[in-house]
Formats: structure tokens, C-alpha cells, sequence
């Protein structure tokens, strides 16, 4: 008796796409552009969701530059470490800029290039009249990123442990980058202060901005480690004024690995919650500012 093979699933898929194949149109042959003519410009920008701009530079810093537009308008661009641009690029100069906008309203660039392009006729010559006319809010954006560029900041903090439940505040600072773009140490000190806990703690931390957002995007989330040295003291004494007095010859060391994670804004203010891994308290809520 001839055996009858059974129809499976793998053969089902098979025989559909035989039968619906025809049914799809034919792609049609590609048409190729010299790689330097405009139009070839024009189309892989707009693919990359990237434009060009051209117009006037403003100011210039070395993270950033406004420029002006043939309509007046003033455009904020930012650079990172993979810009495609000249070593200096002089107030008054003609670029033409291949940037991606953002939400903020700024763009990151891509490429700048010096060109000889003439100004249009109605677009006036840069002056200090026309540098001071840059709108507030784009003079706002350019001293943020460029704060976040600085290579050394400093700030301060404050918050809540939990278990034990104290008050702590401190103070830190911010160095960088090391070794990457989105690395930076962010070395600190708190003091806090509970019901029966005094606290001291130096936190030797490193930071990771995530690259979920652009650096110059207005909130970065990031993530760090780093070790810490806690000193503590769980015992108090009444003074004769009824004040609590520390006694400090008798406070505690713990090393500690700190584990954390944060939301940064662009202006410095910072959300962060750490938690300590092998000492106490084990759990701290901050918020704080780097100037």
C-alpha cells in the first residue's frame, strides 16, 4: 500500500509563498547619481532624517555654534566627537551644515564645511548689533551644552536613607570624560544625620550616560558604580540643654559597593536613587544640582 506523506505546517508556508509570490510587485531597477552632485546630497539627507543648512555663523564655540539663515532665522548646532568640521570656524563665515534636528529645537551636525557661497542680497552682514540679537532661549540652550562640556563641575545634594531612615547632604564633583564620551567620575560626600545614626561617607563613583538619548537631549539617564567608605555612629548622648552631641571616637567604619542609577537634566538638576551593597543604609533617595 503506498504510504501518504502528511502535509505539515514547513509545507504549508512553503506552498503559500510559491502560489503568492507573482502577486508581488517587482522592484525596479536602481538608478545610480554621481556620490558628490546635489541631488545625491539632498536625497541621502532626507533618508537619514538629516538637512542642510547654510547660512552665517554668529558665534562659535567648541561645542557648539549659532548661525543665521537667509530668513533671519538663528539656528543652534551642536558638534560631538564624530563632526566632520574645520578647526576653527571664524564669526562671520558661510558654512553649510548637514545636521539631524532634535525635539529642543537644536541640531546636531553631522558635517561643516567653509563655502564661498554668497549671502543673499537681503540677508545683512553679521555685526555686534546682529550678535546680540540672538533669541534668549537659543543663548540658553548654548550655556547648558556648553556646561555640560567642562571638563570639571561641581555640585551639591541632599536626601533620604532608608534603613536606617536619616537626612544626608553633600557635595560633589564631576570629571571627565574618561576613556569614553559617556563615562565620567563623580567622586562625593554626605553627611546624614537620624533619629540614633550619624553618618560620614566618601563615594569614589563613576557614571555611565546611556546612549538611549543624545548627550545634548534635555534629560540622560545614567547608571554608576564605585566604592564607598562609610563612617557611622548609631549611639548619641543629651546634653545639659536638652541638644543631642555626637560622639564621634566612637563611630564605625563599613566599605561599601555603591550601585545607582539617575535622570540628569540638561540645567544640572539631577534625580538618583543608590543603593549600598554590604554596609548601610542600604537604600538613598537624592536629588541634587551641578553647577
Amino acid at each position: 500500500m503506498e504510504q501518504v506523506t502528511p502535509f505539515t505546517p514547513r509545507m504549508f508556508l512553503l506552498a503559500a509563498f510559491f502560489i503568492a509570490a507573482p502577486a508581488f510587485p517587482q522592484a525596479a531597477p536602481a538608478r545610480t547619481q554621481p556620490p558628490d552632485t546635489p541631488q545625491n546630497e539632498s536625497s541621502v539627507a532626507a533618508r537619514q532624517g538629516s538637512n542642510t543648512i547654510t547660512g552665517t555663523v554668529v558665534s562659535s564655540t567648541g561645542r557648539t555654534m549659532v548661525i543665521r539663515t537667509a530668513t533671519g532665522e538663528h539656528v543652534l548646532v551642536v558638534f560631538n566627537r564624530d563632526t566632520n568640521k574645520p578647526n576653527t570656524i571664524a564669526e562671520g563665515a558661510r558654512v553649510r551644515v548637514r545636521s539631524r534636528p532634535d525635539a529642543e529645537g537644536t541640531h546636531l551636525a553631522s558635517s561643516v564645511e567653509l563655502t564661498t557661497e554668497p549671502a543673499v542680497a537681503t540677508e545683512p552682514a553679521v555685526t555686534a548689533e546682529s550678535t546680540g540679537a540672538v533669541p534668549p532661549e537659543v543663548r540658553r540652550l548654548e550655556r547648558q551644552i556648553a556646561r555640560q562640556a567642562k571638563r570639571f563641575r561641581a555640585g551639591v545634594r541632599a536626601g533620604v536613607g532608608l534603613d536606617p531612615e536619616i537626612v544626608t547632604a553633600g557635595v560633589h564633583a564631576t570629571l571627565g570624560p574618561f576613556f569614553h564620551p559617556d563615562v565620567w567620575l563623580r567622586p562625593n560626600a554626605e553627611i546624614g544625620f537620624g533619629e540614633v545614626t550619624t553618618l560620614f561617607a566618601l563615594n569614589l563613583e563613576a557614571i555611565y550616560r546611556l546612549p538611549i538619548t543624545e548627550q545634548q537631549s534635555r534629560w540622560t539617564v545614567y547608571v554608576g558604580a564605585g566604592p564607598g567608605f562609610n563612617f557611622i555612629d548609631r549611639d548619641f548622648e543629651e546634653a545639659e540643654a536638652g541638644e543631642r552631641e555626637i560622639d564621634f571616637d566612637d563611630f564605625d567604619y563599613e566599605s561599601s559597593l555603591n550601585l545607582l542609577a539617575g535622570l540628569e537634566n540638561r540645567n544640572g538638576m539631577f534625580l538618583e536613587m543608590k543603593t549600598a551593597v554590604f554596609s548601610r543604609p542600604q537604600v538613598r533617595l537624592q536629588i541634587g544640582y551641578t553647577f
